[in-house]
């Protein structure tokens, strides 16, 4: 699916600057963000409602955390952009005899699947963390079949002035690890074929959010 998204693009990292932000604190991540971020995981999963043999996609795995989350009786596939992330999920799997799961080096915005191949795709902390959400959006859009689920976790700006003040003071650190934090979620809605059928806070203060879509793109 081709996509003008030169709209969308920003001053942040671009792809292969965000791979190698993530690889170097892969090591960290699961005694730091991975401990914030593990529940939200969970609820996330619990929330793409996975059924018997479906086929699923992961975009952002990171070390994996949730993968173990889901029914082994589906099929999973996850992709990231940092080979530090992927190898610590090389090693979760192994540890836990996840068999189900498929890992490959991807770029979300260019994603070499075929369309409308799975059921349900999920994001975690990922549309604040890549230099186009726009085309990112449109792949998972392009590659989830119709009436398929995509389920969002992401901090996403509320309009809230305290909160809006503390996304300013932390912007230049945000910016350094490989994500933004002014980004609202109707701009990464407008122009989709996505429908939110829900969407809760999953962490303190709004900064973390789920949202759960349903793909009403045409057959």
């Amino acid at each position: 699916m081709a996509v003008n998204s030169s709209h969308t693009s920003t001053p942040y990292l671009n792809t292969a600057q965000v791979g190698r932000a993530y690889s170097r604190y892969a090591h960290l991540y699961d005694v730091t963000f991975g401990k914030l971020f593990h529940e939200p995981r969970r609820i996330g999963v619990e929330c793409l409602d996975v059924k018997h043999g479906e086929q699923v996609l992961e975009v952002g795995v990171g070390t994996g955390i949730s993968l173990s989350r889901y029914r082994k009786d589906c099929s999973v596939t996850a992709i990231d952009v940092s080979d530090g992330m992927l190898e610590h999920s090389r090693q979760r799997i192994e540890r836990q005899g996840l068999e189900n799961v498929t890992l490959t080096n991807m770029d979300a915005a260019n994603m070499t699947f075929s369309d409308n191949g799975f059921d349900a795709v999920m994001a975690a902390y990922v549309i604040t963390a890549v230099p186009d959400y726009k085309v990112v959006i449109q792949e998972m859009i392009r590659v989830c079949r119709p009436g398929g689920r995509i389920v969002m976790l992401n901090h996403f700006s509320n309009g809230n002035q305290l909160i809006g003040s503390m996304e300013k003071l932390v912007s230049p650190l945000c910016r350094h690890l490989g994500f933004r934090t002014d980004l609202a979620l109707q701009a990464v809605l407008d122009g989709t074929t996505l429908q939110v059928i829900r969407k809760r806070r999953v962490t303190p203060l709004g900064l973390g959010n789920l949202v759960e879509c349903i793909n009403l793109k045409a057959a």
